[in-house]
């Protein structure tokens, strides 16, 4: 085993899913609380659009995971719609705008694989840096707004 973390990227590895891992457990438990669940897949899928979006334009998927977060938020509150409804329909709408991009970019895309996966072992310092940022920002945010973000968890309505 002490053999395998003499590599630099099993290194980078390990110290990102220990970040990663944190972190998930921070959101993970809000999100669980609030009975969002759904929305981890509908996020996912709703990114596979941005996918598309980014093969055959070329801009970022990773803003459409965004915006896409945010839709939901939107239409659950502006729209009185459920968040469940909001997060299935943005599921929808995200896997068809991939499949009709990804059908439409010409040519094969061999990078689509790595893109909807991703390979732990490809992270850098960069990847690491910008983990441990993320990190750090999330605790610091969640040991400010502690109480806030407990009371919202529990009865958004009310808090």
């Amino acid at each position: 085993m002490s053999d395998i973390l003499q590599y630099t990227f099993f290194q980078n590895a390990l110290f990102a899913v220990i970040l990663i891992g944190l972190a998930g457990g921070i959101i993970g438990t809000y999100i669980v609380t609030r009975r969002m669940v759904f929305i981890t897949g509908g996020i996912t899928h709703a990114s596979f659009g941005g996918l598309g979006l980014g093969f055959f334009l070329g801009i970022s998927p990773l803003f459409f995971a965004v915006l896409s977060a945010l839709g939901v938020e939107w239409m659950s509150r502006r729209n009185g719609v459920r968040e469940d409804s909001a997060i299935a329909a943005f599921w929808a709408l995200g896997m068809a705008i991939g499949i009709i991009c990804i059908f439409m970019t010409p040519g094969y895309t061999p990078e689509l694989s790595e893109f909807l996966f991703g390979n732990i072992l490809t992270i850098t310092h960069a990847d690491l840096i910008l983990f441990s940022l993320y990190t750090a920002g999330l605790i610091l945010v969640f040991i400010l707004f502690y109480r806030h973000i407990v009371y919202t968890a529990f009865d958004r309505d009310f808090a």
